[in-house]
């Protein structure tokens, strides 16, 4: 069996097909980023226009904008197209930037007294 040129994809050639198309990155830090790619290089450094963070908590959620990022490959866990019929997600309401980082920094204090207990609560040694 013999394969074509265009059954294989040469190597650092995969995301010439997402050029131009609006994505979701999720990042190693737990971001996600929404935009359209406009370059890539051989270490998967990408350049993204007209970006915006997506924060969610609960059921709300909010666009930070971004505007051009240039994103190092090695941050990058995920990427995938985004149906632009659906970039709106299901079950979530939209709020403003300020409201949606307001949730966030609630969130983070709330987790980060979950931990302080359980920390003070180890000696119980509940298993």
């Amino acid at each position: 069996m013999e394969a074509s040129l265009q059954e294989v994809p040469l190597p650092g050639t995969a995301l010439a097909e997402e050029l131009d198309q609006r994505l979701l990155i999720v990042l190693r830090d737990g971001r996600k980023v929404l935009g359209v790619l406009r370059s890539f290089d051989q270490f998967a450094n990408l350049v993204v226009e007209g970006s915006v963070e997506r924060i969610i908590v609960g059921e709300q959620y909010g666009d930070i904008p971004l505007g051009l990022q240039i994103i190092r490959g090695e941050n990058v866990v995920l990427l995938g197209r985004v149906d632009e019929g659906k970039d709106t997600p299901e079950g979530l309401t939209l709020v403003s930037p300020a409201v949606i980082k307001e949730a966030q920094r609630g969130e983070k204090e709330l987790n980060k007294l979950k931990s302080t207990i359980r920390a003070r609560m180890d000696f119980l040694d509940l298993e």
